[in-house]
């Protein structure tokens, strides 16, 4: 009987004549599209302009992408700025690199300036979009199959993940005389398990949603101390080099602070109005959103 396990991909990039595809990058942006898409039918819901998913998403998804990269750099710093480290890596985000907590953060920012601007609450904007965001990591996570990265330590469960060997420069698995990939070895996929924790915490978000016709920022305060219950446990599988405070892998204190971040938030929101559904009427919209930007 053949021996079970998960393939990986031998190659990252595809190439139509000099452009280069990346699977990385690809699974980023159509989780992005996804997000936004969600985002406007949720908001459409709420009595507010769904294209307005797309106009606060342009300042929200570039604000969102340079704080994950710097999340990324400042807390792994030694790939760039240390031994035998090159800076101007730090650039090349198709090799992957993104931490949530930067994204999420700078993210959040941006979606303000877009709110203020387009005269949007900007909490009401954050409940529609979370559902989406979760989905959109949940599809950014096979990124990181295609570089074949974020696996756990070493198992011989059935579903174990094959892992090669991997160029960051051609965005390939090494090859050996042969010409054939060199298997680095098998490993628990831990991006598939945070990526199957995503999508079932976006499910959780709508369904919660919509029984309970959450109070305003409820659902962004569901997505911030959820996530994280998830985090911490892919966190403590992994085995590859990482820093660490106390012990314990940083991403791991992020997730705890993120967490108790996000049961205040729930707490702090209780006495927030309800967002009822759609307003019907492209007037009543147009009336709502003439009103300043709020929490």
């Amino acid at each position: 009987m053949a021996e079970s396990y998960l393939p990986s991909p031998t190659q990252g990039v595809l190439w139509l004549g000099p452009i280069p595809l990346r699977g990385y990058a690809l699974c980023i942006l159509a989780g992005i599209v996804a997000a936004i898409w969600i985002c406007a039918r949720r908001l459409k819901d709420r009595g507010i302009n769904p294209d307005h998913a797309l106009g606060v998403a342009w300042w929200a998804v570039p604000f969102g992408i340079v704080g994950g990269r710097l999340y990324h750099v400042i807390t792994t710093p030694q790939p760039y700025f240390g031994k035998g480290g090159n800076p101007i890596d730090a650039l090349k985000i198709w090799n992957g690199g993104l931490g949530i907590w930067g994204a999420v953060a700078l993210g959040f920012v941006g979606a303000w300036i877009g709110c203020r601007k387009l005269g949007v609450p900007l909490l009401a904007y954050a409940d529609a979009a979370v559902p989406g965001v979760a989905l959109a990591q949940a599809m950014g996570r096979w990124g990181n199959w295609f570089n074949n990265e974020l696996y756990g330590r070493a198992t011989d469960l059935p579903w174990k993940l094959q892992i090669h060997e991997w160029d960051e420069s051609k965005g390939a698995a090494v090859r050996d005389a042969a010409g054939k990939p060199i298997v680095l070895g098998y490993f628990q996929p831990t991006f598939l398990y945070e990526s199957i924790w995503c999508l079932l915490l976006a499910l959780v978000i709508v369904l919660v949603d919509r029984k309970r016709a959450l109070a305003r920022g409820r659902a962004f305060a569901l997505y911030v101390a959820g996530y994280p219950l998830g985090r911490i446990v892919f966190e403590l599988m992994r085995s590859d080099p990482a820093n660490r405070i106390l012990g314990l892998r940083v991403n791991v204190w992020m997730s705890l602070i993120i967490f108790a971040l996000g049961v205040w938030l729930w707490a702090r929101f209780k006495r927030n109005p309800v967002d009822t559904a759609a307003i019907g009427s492209d007037a009543a919209v147009s009336d709502r959103e003439t009103n300043r930007p709020t929490l």
